[in-house]
């Protein structure tokens, strides 16, 4: 592993930046990366793997069922959006605060983003599970999959507050390098969540065959579980972040102004990108029911390899906001740079597999010739899409560990809102390349965001940011 460690040397990784205190050795940093790193990488895989099993069970039900599941992700997201950016705004916040050794700030931190989500837990549930019919119909539910796309809608945003409670505490956690906490947690909901499939969607040890309706609410049994887990992880009093570290929840200007700033650009972030998603996924679902469902499968394998690049987009966001609180300039870029360094790494692995397997991992799902074809075309492109999709990622980790999030937004606006959707409709339908075009069009979004991010990180400037 030697001549590996070369690509960790402190002086390649500072680029512009000087040093501004002692550095540390190659393997140290390697060290320190992957420990944050691989359990948020095998938490994001092992989630996205759930997912594919997901669909592999729902797809025994027929098309129709992968594309009735498949529907509802963009709407459940856009209703999840103020939550993101909420997460966000802690973790980088709470890494920052660890950073400068206020353990105190830190916990204020997560009770009033806490005591935030409650109020807007309700109002969101509320008005999305009431709309939830028109909502499908407006992204493009077909009349063979909006009756059971609107009930798997509606029981898995009904019990949301389950996984966004999780989520939340999750994120605070990462935000102070707990990321095996976090990994657990999901581990733990997602054999539940595969057990209850199996017992539920085709009927298994005497229980009933609910079918789609079943995979909802296994889903929700297994958010659960992740909720009380999450809950019990900030209960102890030895760990950093303990709910009664102080009584009562205080809120403080400084906290909510900071949650302010950074949950509002993170939010603008997510209403752009849902938007052009939403618009994405209307271009697609147009192209039919079977077109669809192959599509869906597609972004599965893309969600899979995306679990690297997650992972070390947590690690950024952890080592940057930790290095800026110790006032260590050197060190955010150092190990920005480092985290880059691993995804290209995952990249090359990754682009082999889909390559040269796209169309075994498409026979999981269907038995239809065309379908498995078209499946070995998209896997080609997201085998080339992988490079620049895991370095925009880990980039824009790096960028909102600094609290640069207002970039991070403009650049969701250009590349999600407008160049993706408007790509994936020119060559869906003028250009005539049926779905294979929507993933061109994202190939070209990726690249415009890999690219605006990248020159961002080299000029520093988000070093700069005070939060």
């Amino acid at each position: 592993m030697n001549w590996y460690a070369k690509f960790f040397q402190p002086e390649k990784l500072l680029g512009k930046f000087q040093a501004e205190g002692p550095l540390p050795e190659n393997q140290e940093i390697m060290k320190k990366v992957i420990g944050v790193a691989w359990p948020a990488v095998l938490e994001s895989f092992l989630v996205a793997l759930v997912a594919f099993v997901d669909n592999i069970m729902v797809s025994s039900l027929g098309a129709y069922a992968v594309a009735a599941v498949g529907l509802t992700t963009q709407p459940k997201f856009i209703a999840f959006a103020f939550f993101v950016s909420l997460n966000v705004a802690t973790s980088a916040l709470v890494a920052r605060r660890k950073g400068e050794d206020d353990r105190l700030a830190a916990n204020r931190t997560l009770k009033q983003v806490l005591a935030i989500m409650t109020v807007l837990l309700v109002i969101v549930i509320t008005v999305f599970v009431t709309f939830a019919e028109q909502l499908l119909l407006f992204v493009g539910a077909q009349p063979d999959t909006i009756g059971p796309a609107t009930e798997y809608f509606r029981i898995v945003l009904g019990f949301g507050f389950f996984q966004l409670i999780s989520m939340t505490i999750n994120a605070a956690q990462r935000g102070v390098g707990n990321t095996k906490i976090a990994m657990r947690t999901n581990m733990i909901s997602n054999i539940v969540n595969v057990f209850f499939n199996w017992v539920l969607i085709g009927g298994n040890l005497g229980a009933p065959a609910l079918g789609v309706k079943g995979a909802a609410i296994a889903t929700v049994i297994g958010s659960a579980f992740a909720c009380f887990i999450s809950i019990a992880s900030i209960c102890k009093r030895d760990g950093y972040l303990y709910i009664f570290l102080e009584k009562g929840i205080r809120f403080d200007k400084k906290t909510l102004r900071s949650v302010a700033d950074l949950a509002s650009s993170t939010l603008a972030e997510q209403i752009f990108m849902r938007i052009g998603f939403l618009l994405f996924t209307m271009v697609v679902s147009n192209l039919g029911t079977e077109a669809y469902a192959a599509h869906q499968v597609g972004m599965n394998c893309m969600h899979l390899s995306f679990a690297f690049g997650d992972g070390f987009n947590v690690a950024a966001v952890s080592l940057v906001g930790q290095s800026l609180g110790a006032k260590r300039k050197d060190l955010a870029a150092m190990y920005g740079s480092a985290c880059q360094r691993f995804g290209m790494t995952c990249s090359v692995v990754m682009c082999f597999f889909f390559a040269f397997c796209g169309e075994i991992l498409f026979s999981f799902f269907f038995v239809e010739p065309e379908i498995i074809a078209i499946g070995g075309k998209i896997t080609k492109i997201l085998a080339v899409m992988l490079f620049l999709q895991i370095r925009q990622v880990i980039t824009a980790g790096c960028l909102k560990g600094a609290g640069d999030t207002r970039f991070v937004a403009k650049v969701a606006f250009i590349s999600v809102t407008i160049i993706r959707p408007l790509g994936a409709w020119l060559f869906c339908y003028p250009f005539g390349m049926g779905v294979v075009g929507a993933w061109a069009g994202t190939l070209i979004d990726q690249s415009v965001r890999c690219g605006l991010n990248s020159m961002r990180f080299a000029t520093g400037k988000w070093s700069q940011i005070d939060i």
